[in-house]
């Protein structure tokens, strides 16, 4: 598979070990296979023009010299990297937040800082580089549906708000003539280890150690192990990634060293050559698996999942053999699922409509992909949420941190700890204080790391409008363009969202109310709805009526909130839960 980007690579052709892999022939087990960390590249991108360079190694090599030269603990904040990349402070604590949103140890002192130390901690600088390193990389375009027309009539028609959308509305990205929708997981890997293949040696060029004494170039380089594993933030081995094995273990040259000994640094192009064949043989493996499909039905985590039109008691969240849970394809219909139904701590809700979608569990990320007309309710995210393609879309969820993109006329009710981030061409956002509970919500939330005391939903950074990283053409000069940023929802907007208690004591926590505390503009407009509503009951329970009359009134109510029911759609929210 071909990538966009050409930068100059590390020239590979010296002469070398004919034989400097002990294993040259990779295990195909799927077990050792090698995969591609799916998080920075889903959650780790940012449209910030002076992150994404023409020669990532020509740029990073000096840079990477520079930082460690003037940090002694080898990490950097957010002011050292402002001054060395000429960006702003606000973008550059983004960066520190991205990345330690998508590291791939848990213990690195960057992910386990609190959100006020994170500056003073400070960012590896060899993760870092990587990461600044991957900014060039290019996603795969949106997919063709298989079956457009099965779709038509469940994708939202077009609106009066249509006629006057820019160049780059949503509609024009993914839906263009045809319905599209996101790569499926196996092309996603597939594109990444490409990518990977192509982009290795310039990698590991940042993270090698010319050898003293023995010249320049690409034959003087080695790793040490310390060095090697910070490939663990691009690369894991095994269905369900490393498991807390130490990436260096995988490999022949690393593995069953001396604890107490340090291990001997591996010459780079050693190194090289090995994590080619492994990306090889990945590879082959995922074109053996996608050859049958092409003459017979698609597995469950590929698949375009048909729309349901009904209530959809027997659609399950899809498994896949690693990665996160899917729920794709509900239409017309409401969903709950609870941490005992999903597989995994990432969950990704594709192409899903006019429906309701509970998700009430701890997660470490959450992706909401080309949905319209839908509430989605997200438990706790402890790393990042990312609502893309979405339009009239009510999305309600506690998380570290959002990233909004492309979307428009959609509402966010918030409990985040760090700044929404708006990017790409968005239309008529909203944003409000988290409006709702359930029982398990503080326990989830603690699980996974977020704070109820800290709430920025106020406060979006919004970046360009031009997504750098989408492989689409865009007109000219638009590249600087600031994305549209969101709105806060009118106080006398906000109403508490319900979340029904349909398990009883299977789940019972210890939640009553909302953790995130109400604004007091907000909590004012409530308490003031709070005592209309109690006066017009007083006024009802009061009324000089006589009791044919009083039934008469009350049948009357009912009437209208029955109507009310049907108009709005929530009726078959209230049928599909009472099957459920």
């Amino acid at each position: 598979m071909s990538d966009p980007i050409e930068p100059t690579t590390s020239s590979s052709s010296s002469t070398r070990d004919p034989n400097p892999n002990p294993n040259p022939n990779p295990n195909p087990n799927p077990v050792s296979l090698i995969h591609p960390r799916r998080e920075p590249f889903e959650h780790g991108l940012l449209p910030i023009s002076k992150l994404i360079f023409t020669d990532p190694t020509q740029t990073l090599i000096p840079l990477k010299q520079t930082l460690l030269s003037n940090s002694p603990n080898l990490r950097v904040n957010s002011a050292a990297l402002s001054e060395s990349l000429q960006i702003s402070h606000d973008h550059a604590r983004l960066v520190l937040d991205t990345l330690a949103s998508v590291l791939h140890s848990d213990s690195d002192p960057l992910v386990r800082s609190k959100l006020a130390e994170i500056d003073s901690t400070g960012a590896d600088i060899h993760d870092l580089v990587l990461f600044l390193y991957i900014q060039s990389y290019k996603k795969l375009l949106p997919r063709t549906h298989k079956d457009s027309a099965s779709v038509a009539d469940v994708w939202p028609s077009t609106s009066a708000f249509d006629g006057y959308l820019s160049a780059l509305s949503p509609l024009q990205l993914v839906r263009s003539n045809s319905r599209r929708f996101m790569p499926s997981q196996t092309d996603e890997e597939a594109h990444q280890l490409s990518y990977l293949q192509k982009h290795l040696a310039n990698i590991l060029s940042l993270l090698a150690e010319p050898v003293e004494g023995e010249g320049e170039g690409e034959e003087s380089l080695v790793l040490t192990m310390e060095r090697f594993e910070h490939l663990g933030f691009l690369i894991q081995f095994g269905d369900k990634g490393s498991e807390g094995i130490p990436l260096s273990q995988y490999a022949p040259f690393f593995a069953n060293s001396d604890p107490d000994m340090p291990a001997v640094p591996v010459p780079a192009t050693q190194v090289h050559d090995w994590l080619l064949q492994n990306i090889a043989s990945a590879l082959e493996h995922i074109s053996e698996r996608a050859a049958p499909k092409e003459n017979g039905p698609p597995s469950a985590s590929d698949q375009d999942v048909a729309m349901a039109d009904a209530c959809p008691t027997s659609v399950k969240a899809l498994p896949s053999a690693r990665g996160p849970s899917f729920i794709e394809g509900i239409s017309k219909s409401s969903l709950v699922k609870q941490a005992s139904d999903l597989k995994g701590p990432s969950v990704k809700v594709l192409n899903c409509h006019d429906s309701v979608i509970y998700l009430l569990a701890p997660l470490r990320y959450a992706t909401i992909y080309g949905c319209s007309d839908t509430t989605i309710v997200v438990g706790a995210v402890g790393k990042a949420i990312r609502v893309e393609h979405c339009e009239r879309v009510h999305v309600i969820t506690a998380a570290k941190r959002i990233c909004i993109a492309n979307c428009r006329e959609c509402a966010f009710f918030l409990g985040v700890n760090q700044r929404p981030l708006i990017v790409g061409d968005n239309h008529k956002l909203q944003v409000a204080p988290y409006n709702t509970f359930y029982s398990q919500l503080e326990e989830h939330m603690n699980e996974v790391g977020v704070e109820a005391t800290i709430n920025r939903w106020d406060e979006p950074l919004a970046l360009g409008v031009v997504d750098p990283h989408d492989s689409l053409s865009h007109p000219a000069g638009v590249s600087d363009v600031q994305a549209e940023t969101a709105t806060r929802l009118e106080p006398d907007q906000l109403t508490n969202f319900l979340i029904p208690d349909w398990f009883g004591g299977e789940s019972s926590g210890s939640t009553k109310d909302n953790p995130f505390p109400l604004p007091d503009i907000y909590l004012a407009s409530q308490q003031r709805n709070q005592k209309n509503l109690g006066e017009v009951k007083q006024l009802l329970r009061e009324a000089p009526l006589e009791e044919n009359r009083k039934r008469e009134l009350s049948s009357a109510l009912h009437v209208y909130f029955k109507d009310w029911l049907y108009a709005s759609g929530n009726i078959r929210q209230l049928y599909c839960l009472q099957g459920d």
